[in-house]
Formats: C-alpha cells, sequence, structure tokens
C-alpha cells in the first residue's frame, strides 16, 4: 500500500517530468517501486528515454528493465505495436528467458487470443510450478473473459500454495460478495484477520458480510467487528459507528431488549449515535437532518 508521503513525491516528481523539469528515470524507477498504476505516463517518458541512445545506453543492464516496464505499460494502453517491439528486443537479448516468455503470453492475452495465452502460461507453469505472477495472470485473463467460476477455482488453488497471500484473499472475498456468497466471503475475510489483526478494512468488510448474512449470532459479532474497526481507527470510521447502530437495532428486535447483554447493545447504539451527530456536525452540517431522522426511525424500530 503507497503511504501518503510516497503518493505526494510521486506526484511531484511526475510533475516535474511532464513540465520539462527532467527526471524521468527516478518517476520510472518510483513507479516500479511502489507497484502503482501510471501506464500512459510509463509509456511516454520510457519512449523518451528508449528512443534515445545516448540515454538509453547509459542505463546500462536496468535497460533491459526499463524494456519490459515499457512493454506492459503499452498492454494496458492497447499499445500493442510497442509492446511487441519490446518483447521482441528483449527476446533477442535474453533468448531463454522464462521472464520473457511470460510477456509474450501477456501480449497473447492483450490480443484477446485467450488460448495461446493459455497455453504459453501452462507452459511455463509446467517449468515453474511457484510463478506467482504467472498464477494471478490466469486468475485475470478468467476474469476478464467472465468465467468467474473459474478465476475462483484458479484462486482457491493459488491459496492452497501461497496461503500468505493477502491481496488473493481479499480479491475472492470480493468476488464472493459479489456473487453474494457471504458465507464463503465470510471465511477469506477470517483468514486476513487472522494474519493481519490490525487492518481495520478487514474487521469492517467482515462485519459488513455478517450482517449481510444475518441471524442473532451473525449480528452480535458483526457489532463486535464494527467495534473493533472504531477502536483501530480511533473512533472515525463512520461506516463502522453506523454498523453499531444497525446490528443493535436489528438484535434488538429480535431479542425484544429481553437479554442484559442487548441492553448494555443498546448504551452502545446511544453512544455511536452521538459520536455520529457530533461528527455530522462538524463535517457535514446540512446533512444532519437526515442523520437524525435515520436514527429515530432505527430507534423506533428497536
Amino acid at each position: 500500500m503507497v503511504t501518503k508521503t510516497e503518493e505526494t513525491q510521486l506526484n511531484r516528481l511526475e510533475n516535474q517530468v511532464d513540465n520539462g523539469g527532467g527526471g524521468a528515470w527516478d518517476y520510472l524507477c518510483l513507479v516500479r517501486k511502489l507497484k502503482v498504476r501510471r501506464s500512459q505516463k510509463v509509456l511516454k517518458h520510457g519512449l523518451s528515454i528508449l528512443n534515445d541512445p545516448k540515454q538509453r545506453s547509459s542505463l546500462g543492464a536496468d535497460e533491459w528493465t526499463l524494456y519490459e516496464q515499457v512493454a506492459v505499460a503499452a498492454m494496458d494502453c492497447q499499445c500493442l505495436d510497442v509492446a511487441k517491439d519490446c518483447t521482441k528486443v528483449l527476446r533477442k537479448r535474453f533468448p531463454d528467458s522464462k521472464r520473457v516468455g511470460r510477456l509474450e503470453a501477456m501480449l497473447f492475452e492483450a490480443k484477446g487470443s485467450w488460448d495461446l495465452a493459455e497455453k504459453a502460461y501452462a507452459s511455463l507453469l509446467e517449468d515453474n510450478p511457484l510463478d506467482q505472477v504467472i498464477h494471478k495472470r490466469r486468475v485475470a485473463m478468467a476474469k476478464a473473459q467472465g468465467n468467474i467460476s473459474v478465476a475462483i477455482d484458479w484462486l482457491n488453488k493459488y491459496l492452497e500454495t501461497f496461503m500468505a497471500d493477502h491481496d488473493a484473499w481479499r480479491e475472492l472475498a470480493e468476488i464472493y460478495v459479489s456473487l453474494q456468497m457471504y458465507k464463503q466471503a465470510a471465511f477469506c475475510y477470517e483468514e486476513l484477520i487472522l494474519s493481519q489483526p490490525t487492518v481495520p478494512l478487514y474487521h469492517l468488510a467482515y462485519a459488513d458480510v455478517l450482517y449481510t448474512l444475518g441471524g442473532l449470532e451473525n449480528l452480535q459479532t458483526a457489532k463486535k467487528y464494527y467495534a473493533s474497526t472504531i477502536d483501530l481507527t480511533g473512533g472515525k470510521n463512520t461506516r463502522a459507528l453506523f454498523g453499531i447502530c444497525l446490528c443493535a437495532s436489528a438484535i434488538t428486535q429480535l431479542t425484544k431488549g429481553k437479554s442484559k447483554e442487548e441492553k448494555e447493545g443498546s448504551q452502545l447504539q446511544s453512544l455511536a449515535a452521538k459520536v455520529l451527530e457530533k461528527d455530522y456536525k462538524q463535517r457535514a452540517p446540512d446533512k444532519l437532518p437526515q442523520l437524525t431522522t435515520a436514527l429515530k426511525s432505527l430507534t423506533l424500530s428497536s
């Protein structure tokens, strides 16, 4: 994840290069380091270096890294002739490279030649079954073709080997949510919380899924994870505060306020509502009447 400081540095350098202030290579290196997607800029500034023999030769071995970076950016921008030319240069320089083979497979993918891309990826995986990039490319290719069930299968198989890949778990969870497969999504978020317990985003997403599933036990657990989100964000997560109110109201309807725990829950709901009202007064006073009406409806329904 890119920090605000890194993003500021990147934007400053990008503006500098765009305005003719130099630093194109430094910008391209930073884009690569941060793994951000600035394909049009990479294509433009990368080609300006590659088309200048003096600048290109000054890079030394990094010249080939730039060819690869520009090739991927060109595919992203559908400048397939540029991508093809860069890939050819790399294949000539590295005739037996599996990394170049991966680029060639990606080029097939960019052209929509799915069968050829799949054959190329399968061949590369035979040589190196642990190539994470290729596994992820197959998932992306399945999604691009609209084969969501195939994408799910590939992701599950991938996670059997690479269980610590948080991005893959999150992607799988989001696919399940989009298909309304909430129990499967909940399992993915449980894995994420176990491996990264201090990331509030996972607590919040897990709470949302449990609230959607409904039922007393799920609602009670959802309320706890909305509360943990609030705790992890220093009380500044508006969505989680709303979640507390919604869960408390739904739980009270189910239990009719009989249990001691739910009486305590109503107190938590009241506290969350007060924090929300204070926040809206400061940041969106024009929307305070709508908030007040919504919170009153929750109180009445409970």
